[in-house]
């Protein structure tokens, strides 16, 4: 099963959810009942061949562009891990 991040800015948050393609997405903050927004995450690939992660973070990228990816990594976001639902009975 896919591991499926939601972002929750009033609270900084980012929710890590485990769920299938078909199973309902996370709707609400469990803290604040607020929406959540789904985060896309790129899939760890190496293309490139680049020989580390910093070097393929900074390739073909320009000054301005740096600066601000640099901030968006500065917020500060605490990451918490939600199991999901268990969706069987044990006498099934």
């Amino acid at each position: 099963m896919p591991v499926y991040q939601y972002e929750c800015k009033p609270c900084l948050v980012v929710y890590e959810v485990m769920h299938g393609m078909n199973d309902p997405p996370l709707k609400s903050c469990p803290r604040c009942r607020g929406s959540v927004t789904r985060l896309i995450s790129a899939p760890r690939l190496n293309r490139y061949n680049f020989s580390g992660p910093t070097e393929a973070k900074y390739a073909k990228v320009s000054p301005q562009q740096e600066v601000a990816k640099e901030q968006d990594l500065q917020r500060v976001y605490e990451r918490i891990w939600l199991p999901p639902p268990v969706k069987h009975e044990p006498w099934d």
